[in-house]
């Protein structure tokens, strides 16, 4: 037996191939009568509710808005709490926090094209060093042992305050090594 491939089938098939389309209700008849012979229920059109969307957006809004609002509020009760804990520990952070602060902007102050890519590196390495510190943060308020934490906490501080003394050096050699070159190239 000869097997028919789809072409073959379709041209065969072409006079009896029904392209007519329904006629209008058609779809509504069919469904009750499916419905009379179930006993199921009838099926509405759709309704174009804008107010029902406008409503559903503005409730995520609303969620989001106050999301963000609980999340500000336990940022700031976090420093609050640590300072409750130890209140040497919030003036610590406080005056390691400022001089990180300046010793970070004099570095994006020397940024160039020479030093772009340590300066990348190192501002990697102290939001590293940021998440440890948030995370002894949590530990000290989740009762972990405080002298312990807090010892680690001003570790934190240090290394992160050492690492940008070290590039500081780093930028002043790169600096000076490229004005000697420039120096030995002048025409």
């Amino acid at each position: 037996m000869k097997k028919d491939t789809i072409d073959e089938l379709f041209n065969k098939l072409q006079d009896i191939i029904d392209y007519a389309e329904p006629t209008n209700g058609h779809q509504q008849r069919f469904l009750e009568k499916l419905n009379e012979s179930k006993g199921a229920t009838k099926l509405t059109p759709k309704k174009n509710n804008s107010w029902l969307l406008f409503l559903s957006v503005a409730a995520s809004i609303a969620i989001l808005l106050s999301v963000g609002i609980f999340q500000l509020n336990t940022a700031s009760s976090i420093d609050d709490k640590v300072a409750e804990i130890s209140p040497e520990a919030s003036k610590t952070q406080f005056y390691f926090a400022n001089l990180i602060e300046e010793q970070i902007n004099e570095l994006n102050s020397e940024k160039s094209p020479e030093t772009e890519k340590i300066i990348n590196d190192t501002m990697t390495q102290l939001k590293k060093l940021q998440l440890n510190y948030t995370k002894m943060e949590q530990d000290l308020l989740n009762g972990g042992n405080s002298k312990l934490i807090l010892s680690a906490m001003i570790t934190n501080f240090q290394t992160r305050i050492d690492l940008l003394n070290e590039v500081m050096i780093q930028i002043e050699n790169i600096k000076s090594i490229k004005k000697s070159n420039d120096e030995n190239y002048t025409i």
